[in-house]
């Protein structure tokens, strides 16, 4: 895993607000609830975690280009 950036900026479709967090490696996060308006984030279809959905920088599994290494299995 060379060059994975490990923090994603999170933007709320409801309320934009954003929040700058720390992504975990060894797991999907799967849901995310936005600290402004309690809304409960989770995967658009197609998209393995909340951080490829609504992130800056999409999940370290992604950025490797190994999307079943580690995510979502």
């Amino acid at each position: 895993m060379n060059n994975i950036i490990l923090e994603s900026t999170l933007v709320c479709p409801v309320c934009g607000h954003s929040k700058t967090e720390q992504m975990p490696t060894d797991a999907c996060q799967w849901f995310y609830e936005c600290e402004s308006c309690h809304n409960l984030l989770k995967p658009k279809s197609g998209d393995c975690c909340v951080f490829c959905s609504y992130g800056s920088v999409p999940c370290p599994p992604v950025q490797n280009q190994d999307k079943h290494s580690g995510c979502c299995e």
